[in-house]
């Protein structure tokens, strides 16, 4: 049996990789668009899962 680990990142870690900036991450956070595991204050992301659906969004009409 084989279980895959998500990979869980804070924001800053995010930002880091240059795929979003702090900003943009909090703002996700904050509106509840992005789902996230908190440790006190901390925000834990599973990055798979946010460049996933980061890639799957369709343009604003």
């Amino acid at each position: 049996m084989t279980t895959n680990i998500p990979k869980m990142m804070t924001v800053r870690e995010i930002a880091a990789t240059g795929v979003l900036t702090e900003t943009a991450i909090r703002r996700l956070l904050r509106e509840g668009k992005l789902p996230a595991i908190y440790s006190g204050k901390k925000a834990f992301i599973n990055f798979d899962l946010m460049c996933e659906m980061l890639a799957n969004l369709k343009p604003a009409s």
